[in-house]
């Protein structure tokens, strides 16, 4: 969180106030940190890894609604914070993950006369409608082989290698493993992918690109 924009701009007695009650959690990739129903006692930060933020549809599949990286708290938690209503979603680590959580009374002390609490508030509430967004139109303008292509594109590292099980890939983009698995096994028997226990190496980003853009 030092290297934040954010916490640069807080003042110094901001910054020893937020350092101090900064609550550090380690989880481990699956892990569960709030459900529906949850009360919310603070302000999530991410400090190291990624969190994913999820409902469930009425036939039982997982929806995302957004994710959360480093630097970045939850708009959701702030606003069942703020006002004094139940966490609406699930939140699970997407990789081993370090979480800082803020006490409710100190975010909200900070809120009320720090610009950079502030900023960060607004960034999140931005941020989150974009990604929301963006899920929306994955889920209602792209058929399931663009959805899965444009999954493995966001997350391949350098090297070309998604790190997610089908079903991880599966409950990301609303469908199931077998689905999943047919689509995986026709790019693979296009030379696009070579899929291993637990990841997906990309060997064609150009046409997994191409149909994630134009389709068929």
């Amino acid at each position: 969180m030092k290297n934040s924009d954010y916490f640069i701009q807080l003042s110094a007695q901001g910054k020893k106030l937020f350092e101090e009650r900064l609550v550090r959690h380690s989880f481990p990739k699956g892990r569960v940190l709030l459900k529906k129903g949850d009360n919310v006692s603070g302000a999530y930060f991410v400090l190291h890894g990624q969190l994913r933020v999820y409902t469930y549809t009425p036939t039982g599949k997982e929806a995302t609604l957004y994710t959360i990286k480093p630097g970045e708290t939850c708009v959701l938690a702030l606003n069942s914070m703020f006002n004094n209503i139940l966490y609406p979603a699930w939140v699970e680590a997407e990789c081993e993950t370090v979480t800082g959580v803020l006490p409710g009374n100190i975010y909200r002390s900070l809120f009320s006369h720090e610009v950079g609490i502030q900023n960060l508030t607004v960034q999140a509430l931005s941020t989150a409608v974009f990604r929301l967004m963006d899920e929306l139109e994955q889920v209602h303008g792209k058929k399931l082989d663009q959805r899965v292509a444009g999954f493995l594109l966001a997350r391949a590292s350098g090297a070309g290698i998604v790190s997610k099980t089908q079903q991880e890939i599966a409950a990301h983009i609303g469908t199931t493993r077998e689905v999943v698995a047919k689509l995986l096994g026709e790019f693979s028997g296009k030379g696009w992918v070579v899929t291993k226990r637990g990841q997906v190496e990309l060997h064609d980003a150009n046409a997994l690109a191409s149909l994630f853009d134009f389709g068929h």
